[in-house]
C-alpha cells in the first residue's frame, strides 16, 4: 500500500471554535458537543447528542462550528499535553449541535480523504508524538495553534483503501459502544432495584411481599425528619466508611492496574494502592463524579478512596451518595473542592444487615456483569489501537468487501 504525505490544511478546511457553554437571550438554542464529549469518544453519535449540554450560539457560529457526518473534531487545549489532539469521528448528520471550545473542527475534502481514516489516523502514536512535540505553552495549560493542526503530516493511502480501514476500525468502535449501552442498561436496572428498597422502601418483607405497600410499619426519625422501616436506624457516613487520600502520579507508570482521577479512570499503574470494594469520592475537579471500585487499582490525589467498617454496604453507599449534588459543598478554594470532614457528615438511612445482605446477593450479579463487559471493552479497544498502525502501514489487510454506511 502506497502512502501520500499530505499537509491536513490542503486536504481539510480547519475552523477553531470559540462557542462557550453560556446561553444568552436572544441567540438560538444549541446542543454543545464539547471537550469531554470529544475526548472520551471515538465517534460521535445521535444517541450520544441527546445527553450534550443545552447552550446558545450566533448563527454565524452556527453556520461555522456546527458538526455533520463525515467530519472530525479534536481537542485544542488543556492541562496537559496528553489530552490534545484527541480525535473524535461525526457519525452521524445533527439539527443545531456545535463544537464547543477548547476543540477544533476539521472538514475532510471528501475526493481525497476519508473521515473514519482521518479520525483513525488521528490516534496513532505518530500523530500523537507530533502534538506533544508541537503544543505551545508550559505548567498550567497547553494549546495546539492554528498552524500546528493546519501543517498536521496526513499519509493517505488510495481513497478506497481508506473507506475499507475506516470502516474496519469503526466496526470495532461500534462494538465497544454497543458494550457501553448494555452496561448503561445494568445500570440502570442496579439503581431501579435500589430505588425500589431504599427511597419507595418496598424491600422484599418476610413474606417477599414488598415492605412498604404491603403495610410495613414506619416510623419517624427525628434525625432524619423523615419516616423510615421499622428496625432501621439513621447514621453518618462516617460509621459506615474511612476515607483515604489517593497518592500522587509518580507510580502512573505501564502497568496492568487502572488509575482513578476526578475524571474517570485515567492509565494504568504498575502497582495499586488498594485492593477490593471501594466508593470514590472526589476531592478536587468535578466533585459530582462518585464511582464505585471492586479491584486492585491506584487513585490519584485529586480523588478519595475508601474502606467499609460494615460489610455488604459498598453498593448501597454507592447509590445513595452518587446523585448528591456536592457543588454546593464546594470548599470554595478556587478549584472545586471537598475536604473528608464534609463527606463525614452526610447522613444516611442505615438500613438493617441483613437487608443490605440480601440487597449485595441480589445486586452483585448486576456489577460483575458490567464488569466483564468493561474487560472486554479494554480487549476491544487495544485490539483496535494495535490494529491500527498495521492496516496503514500495509502489514495488515482486509481481502473481502466493505461497503459504506
Amino acid at each position: 500500500m502506497k502512502l501520500k504525505k499530505y499537509k491536513l490544511a490542503d486536504i481539510a478546511k480547519i475552523e477553531i471554535s470559540g462557542v462557550d457553554k453560556k446561553t444568552i437571550e436572544g441567540e438560538t438554542p444549541v446542543r454543545l458537543c464539547n471537550f469531554v464529549d470529544v475526548y472520551y469518544n471515538w465517534a460521535i453519535t445521535k444517541d450520544k447528542a441527546k445527553r450534550f449540554m443545552i447552550a446558545s450560539a450566533r448563527q454565524s457560529e452556527i453556520d461555522r462550528f456546527s458538526i455533520g457526518k463525515g467530519m472530525v473534531a479534536i481537542t485544542k487545549d488543556s492541562e496537559t499535553k496528553y489530552d490534545i489532539g484527541v480525535a473524535t469521528y461525526i457519525a452521524d448528520n445533527f439539527d443545531k449541535v456545535v463544537l464547543g471550545y477548547h476543540c477544533a473542527l476539521i472538514t475532510p475534502n471528501p475526493t481525497i480523504v476519508d473521515g473514519k481514516y482521518l479520525n483513525a489516523f488521528m490516534h496513532t502514536q505518530y500523530i500523537q508524538k507530533y502534538f506533544e512535540n508541537n503544543a505551545s505553552g508550559s505548567g498550567q495549560r497547553y494549546t495546539l495553534s492554528n498552524d500546528t493542526i493546519g501543517n498536521i503530516p496526513v499519509l493517505l493511502s488510495s481513497i478506497e483503501e481508506q473507506h475499507i480501514i475506516g470502516k474496519v476500525l469503526a466496526d470495532i468502535d461500534r462494538k465497544i459502544e454497543l458494550n457501553k449501552q448494555i452496561n448503561d442498561n445494568l445500570e440502570a436496572m442496579a439503581k431501579q432495584l435500589y430505588d425500589y428498597w431504599f427511597v419507595q422502601f418496598d424491600f422484599p418483607n418476610e413474606e417477599g411481599k414488598p415492605y412498604k405497600s404491603s403495610g410495613g410499619a414506619m416510623v419517624w426519625n427525628d434525625k432524619l425528619k423523615r419516616k423510615i422501616p421499622q428496625g432501621w436506624d439513621f447514621c453518618f457516613l462516617e460509621d459506615l466508611l474511612t476515607i483515604r487520600n489517593g497518592r500522587d502520579h509518580k507510580h502512573l507508570a505501564d502497568g496492568i492496574y487502572p488509575v482513578y482521577g476526578s475524571g474517570g479512570e485515567m492509565r494504568k499503574a504498575s502497582e495499586y494502592l488498594y485492593d477490593g470494594e471501594s466508593v470514590l469520592m472526589p476531592r478536587k475537579g468535578s466533585l459530582n463524579n462518585i464511582m464505585y471500585v471492586n479491584e486492585s487499582f491506584w487513585t490519584v490525589d485529586t480523588m478519595f478512596y475508601s474502606e467499609m467498617k460494615l460489610s455488604n454496604c459498598a453498593k448501597y453507599i454507592y447509590y445513595t451518595i452518587k446523585d448528591i449534588d456536592f457543588t454546593r459543598w464546594d470548599s470554595g478554594t478556587g478549584v472545586p473542592s471537598m475536604t473528608s470532614s464534609t463527606l463525614y457528615s452526610i447522613k444516611l438511612v442505615k438500613p438493617q444487615n441483613e437487608t443490605l445482605k440480601k440487597f449485595d446477593e441480589m445486586i452483585s450479579p448486576l456489577f460483575e456483569h458490567m464488569k466483564q463487559i468493561s474487560g472486554q471493552n479494554v480487549v476491544l479497544t487495544k485490539q483496535r489501537d494495535e490494529l491500527l498502525p498495521l492496516l496503514m502501514n500495509g502489514q495488515a489487510s482486509v481481502n473481502y468487501h466493505l461497503s459504506d454506511d
